[in-house]
C-alpha cells in the first residue's frame, strides 16, 4: 500500500462519514466499508474474491454462509486487469462494480461485464489537449515513451494521427513492454534514444508502478534536462522515495479537471492513530515520523506520539495534500451508490426492512444506470456509460524546489468544449521548466527559416527536418519556417523575397525611350519619301524618272511610304483594331512594294532582252502585262490575310514573364501559321525578285538600274533573314521593337538603294 493508494481510503472514508452526517440522504441507512488487499496476481486476485464472497477464509465457488449480507456495491483499484478479472466472478451475482482507475474501453462492453460501471471520464481528447500545448508552445520535435500494453498502443495510435495533422514530427519513440524480461534486455536501447535524441520534449504515457516506472528507477541518476508531458498517472509525487526528483522539474503534467471537495484537507489533516485506531498504515506513518514508541504486548498500540502530528507535515516525504484523480472518481462512486440506494429504498418504503437485503444487489442496477446527480463539489456525475462525458483536463507543472519537496502547480486548463483558440489556457509565469532551463524550451528537428528562405526536406528524415535555401525565382516564403509559395502571374517577388508586389502594366509607348526613337525614324523616313515622290513627279519628264517607269516608281514611293507609316500601329497601347491592322497591313504593303520591285525588274528584262519585231514578249511589254503583276501578288496575300483574320485573328494579350516586375500588353499573332504564312509569301516574293535582279544585272543600262534593285533586294533579304532568328530569341516590348526596326530597315534599304542615286542625278547632276 503506496500513498497514493492510501488517500484513495482516505477518500473513501471522507465520503462515507460526509453521507452519514447528511441528513437528508440515507438517513436512517449508515454506510460502512470492508477493505482487501488484492494483489496483482491473477490467482490471488480471485483466491481473495472467493474468500470475500464464501464469508468464510476459504475459496470455495458459488458459497456463502452470509445469510444477511450488507455489500450493496464493490470498489476495485488502479489496474484495469484486477478489475476485470474480479469483474468476470463478480458478474455471476450480478454484483454492481465500480473502478476508480482510469477509463478502459474493455471494462465497458455490457455484454461481458454489464454490472462494471468505470467512475473515470473517457480520455478522448487527450491527445488532442497535448498536441494544442505542443502547438503553444511551437514544439514540432517530440519523443514517445509509451507502455505497451492496448490502451498504450491506441493512445500512440491517436497521438501520432494528432501531431500529423498538427505537422509534429516523432522524434523516437519507445514502446516499454509490460514484461521486465523483455525490457531489460533493450534497456539500454531506450535509454540511448532518450539521451541522443534532439527532442527536449517528450510524452510519457504509462504507471510509476509500471515496468514504465521501473525504467526511470533504473536510472538513479537520469538528469536530462528534458521535458516531461504525461498523465497524473505519472505521480512521483507520491512516490518521491523512488525517483530523482530534479530529473522531473518542470514536467507537465494532464489531470482530469475536477472542482476541489470542501473540508477534504481538513480531514487528512486530521486524521491520526487516535482517532482511527484500527488503520495500521496510518499507525506506521507515525511510527516512521513522529517518534512514536510501540507496546511491547501489543506492537498495534502506539505511545508517546506528539498530539500535533498531521499527515499535511508528510508533504515533503510522500503525501499529497491534493485530491487525486483517483480518490475524486472514489468520492463520486460512494455518493452514486448512496444516491442510487436512496432511490431504491423510496420505492421500497413499505417493504419490511429485513427483506430489503434480499437481492437488492440486482435490484440496484436500473438506479446505478439511470442516476444523474451533482456531487457536494457542484461537478455532474453520470455513472451511464452513454451518458458519460468527456474529461477536461488541468494541467499541472511539477516543482522540485526547495530541492526535494515535489509540488503540483496548477498552470492552466483545457476544455474541448470552447472554441479553438480557447480550448487552452495557461499561466506562462507561473511554469518553471527543467533544470538549468530559463527561457522556454525550444524542441524543434531543424531551425525555422528566415524570410526569403524555404524548406528543402532533408532525404530520409521526418518532414519537420529541413535545410533552408533561398526561394527560386518569383517564390516568397513571408512566415518564418515557410515553404515557397509561387507569386501569381500579376505578381512579382520583392527583392528580399518575403512579399509578392503588383507588377506594373507596360507596353512599347511613345513616351518610351525606344518607342520615341522608333516613332521619329517612322515619320522621319516617311517625310523622306514623300519628299522623293514631290522630286519624281516634279521631275517627272526627264530622262531619268521615264526611264525607271514612273508609274512603278510612283506605286513603290507609295507604298514605302505607307510601309514606314504602318510601323507606328506596334508603337502606343495594343488595342483590337491595331492588333489586326498591325500584321495585314504590313504584310499587303510590304507586298505591294516588293512586288513594285518586281515588276521593274521584269519591265527592264523585256525591255533589253526583248527587242527583235514580232515577238509575242514583246506584246506583252506594250500592253503593260508587268503592270498586272502588282494586284495579282498583292492578292493573294490579302487572300491570306483575310483567311488569318477569319479563322484565328490577333488579339489583344498579355506577357507577364519577360520583364521582371511587368505585365507586358502585346498583341498575339492568334494564329502562328498564318503568321508565318504571311512572311513566307513575302519572303518568297522577295526573293524571286532578288533572283531576277540578279539576272538582270548585266544588262547595258546608263542608270544601273538592275544593279541598284539587285542591292536593293539584298537588303531587304539580308535585314529579314536576321529577323527571324532575332525575333524568336527576345521577348516583350524588345520584340516588338525588332518587329518595326526591321521595318524600317528594309523599307529604308530599298529606299536607299534605289532611289538616293536617282535623286542624285536629278539634283546635282
Amino acid at each position: 500500500l503506496n500513498s497514493k493508494n492510501y488517500q484513495c481510503i482516505l477518500a473513501l472514508v471522507f465520503a462515507i462519514e460526509e453521507i452519514n452526517k447528511n441528513s437528508h440522504l440515507l438517513s436512517n441507512v449508515t454506510l460502512g466499508f470492508d477493505l482487501y488487499n488484492i494483489l496483482y496476481d491473477q490467482q490471488e486476485t480471485l483466491k481473495n474474491s472467493l474468500s470475500w464472497l464464501t464469508g468464510l477464509d476459504k475459496t470455495i465457488p458459488n458459497y456463502t454462509c452470509k445469510r444477511e449480507s450488507k455489500s450493496v456495491a464493490v470498489l476495485t483499484g488502479t489496474k484495469w486487469e484486477t478489475s476485470a478479472h474480479i469483474g468476470t466472478l463478480l458478474e455471476l451475482y450480478r454484483f454492481p462494480q465500480f473502478t476508480f482507475g482510469p477509463f478502459y474501453p474493455t471494462l465497458s462492453n455490457n455484454v461481458q461485464l454489464p454490472s462494471v460501471y468505470q467512475m473515470a471520464p473517457k480520455d478522448t481528447y487527450l491527445a488532442h489537449a497535448m498536441v494544442t500545448l505542443m502547438l503553444h508552445f511551437s514544439w514540432n520535435w517530440v519523443g514517445l515513451i509509451i507502455s505497451e500494453d492496448d490502451k498504450g498502443i491506441q493512445f500512440r495510435s491517436d497521438l501520432r494521427g494528432e501531431m500529423e495533422r498538427s505537422s509534429i514530427c516523432i522524434a523516437f519513440v519507445n514502446m516499454i513492454p509490460v514484461s521486465a524480461s523483455k525490457y531489460l534486455m533493450r534497456t539500454s536501447f531506450y535509454y540511448n534514444n532518450i539521451m541522443i535524441s534532439t527532442a527536449n520534449i517528450i510524452v510519457i504515457w504509462g504507471d510509476t508502478d509500471s515496468v514504465l516506472g521501473m525504467s526511470f528507477k533504473r536510472w538513479e541518476y537520469f538528469t536530462t534536462h528534458k521535458i516531461w508531458v504525461t498523465t497524473s498517472q505519472w505521480d512521483v509525487t507520491t512516490s518521491k522515495r523512488y525517483f530523482v526528483l530534479d530529473s522531473f522539474h518542470g514536467a507537465l503534467i494532464f489531470s482530469h479537471h475536477h472542482n476541489e471537495i470542501l473540508g477534504f484537507k481538513d480531514f487528512i489533516w486530521r486524521a491520526n492513530p487516535s482517532k482511527y485506531p484500527e488503520d495500521f498504515y496510518l499507525a506506521r506513518m507515525w511510527w516512521m515520523y513522529f517518534n512514536c514508541s510501540v507496546t511491547n504486548s501489543n506492537c498495534e498500540t502506539l505511545k508517546n506520539c506528539s498530539s500535533y502530528g498531521s499527515l499535511e507535515w508528510l508533504t515533503w516525504y510522500q503525501f499529497d495534500m491534493a485530491m487525486s484523480d483517483g480518490s475524486y472518481n472514489i468520492y463520486s462512486v460512494v455518493y452514486a451508490v448512496a444516491h442510487a440506494l436512496h432511490e431504491m429504498l423510496l420505492q421500497q418504503v413499505n417493504t419490511e426492512p429485513q427483506k430489503l437485503l434480499v437481492g437488492w444487489k440486482k435490484a440496484l442496477h436500473p438506479f446505478l444506470k439511470n442516476i444523474q446527480f451533482n456531487n457536494p463539489s457542484g461537478k455532474l456525475v453520470n455513472v451511464s456509460q452513454e451518458g458519460k462525458l468527456d474529461a477536461e483536463y488541468d494541467i499541472f507543472n511539477f516543482w522540485n524546489f526547495p530541492e526535494g519537496l515535489g509540488l503540483k502547480v496548477k498552470v492552466g486548463q483545457f476544455s474541448k468544449h470552447f472554441s479553438n483558440h480557447q480550448q487552452l489556457s495557461l499561466s506562462e509565469h507561473m511554469i518553471e521548466w527543467a533544470t538549468g532551463i530559463r527561457q522556454t524550451p525550444r524542441s524543434v528537428c531543424s531551425a525555422s527559416c528566415g524570410p526569403g528562405f524555404r524548406k528543402a526536406l532533408q532525404e530520409g528524415k521526418a518532414a519537420c527536418c529541413h535545410n533552408c535555401i533561398p526561394c527560386a525565382e518569383n517564390e516568397i516564403a513571408n512566415e518564418t519556417g515557410g515553404y515557397g509559395v509561387k507569386c501569381p502571374d500579376h505578381q512579382y517577388a520583392s527583392n528580399d523575397q518575403t512579399v509578392c508586389l503588383q507588377k506594373a502594366i507596360t507596353f512599347l509607348g511613345y513616351e518610351d525611350i525606344l518607342g520615341k526613337t522608333l516613332t521619329f525614324t517612322a515619320l522621319y523616313f516617311s517625310a523622306l519619301t514623300a519628299v522623293v515622290l514631290g522630286i519624281f513627279v516634279k521631275h517627272r519628264v526627264t530622262a531619268v524618272v521615264k526611264a525607271n517607269n514612273r508609274a512603278l516608281s510612283y506605286t513603290l514611293l507609295i507604298s514605302l511610304t505607307c510601309c514606314f507609316l504602318c510601323s507606328l500601329l506596334f508603337i502606343g497601347r495594343p488595342n483590337r483594331a491595331t492588333c489586326i491592322l498591325q500584321q495585314t497591313t504590313f504584310g499587303v504593303v510590304f507586298t505591294v512594294a516588293v512586288s513594285s520591285v518586281l515588276a521593274k525588274t521584269i519591265t527592264m528584262i523585256l525591255a533589253f532582252k526583248i527587242t527583235a519585231p514580232g515577238r509575242k514578249m514583246r506584246q506583252f511589254l506594250i500592253s503593260g502585262v508587268p503592270n498586272f503583276i502588282i494586284p495579282i501578288c498583292t492578292l493573294i496575300e490579302l487572300t491570306v490575310c483575310i483567311v488569318w483574320l477569319g479563322t484565328s485573328p490577333p488579339f489583344v494579350d498579355t506577357d507577364a514573364h519577360s520583364e521582371h516586375g511587368h505585365i507586358i500588353i502585346v498583341c498575339n499573332k492568334g494564329s502562328l501559321t498564318a503568321f508565318y504564312c504571311v512572311l513566307g509569301y513575302l519572303g518568297s516574293l522577295a526573293l524571286l525578285s532578288f533572283t531576277v535582279a540578279f539576272l538582270a544585272r548585266n544588262l547595258p543600262d546608263t542608270f544601273n538600274e538592275a544593279k541598284f534593285l539587285t542591292f536593293s533586294m539584298l537588303v531587304f533579304c539580308s535585314v529579314w533573314v536576321t529577323f527571324l532568328p532575332v525575333y524568336h530569341s527576345t521577348k516583350g516590348k524588345v520584340m516588338v521593337a525588332m518587329e518595326v526596326f526591321s521595318i524600317l530597315a528594309s523599307g529604308a534599304g530599298l529606299l536607299g538603294c534605289i532611289f538616293v542615286p536617282k535623286c542624285y542625278i536629278i539634283l546635282i547632276r
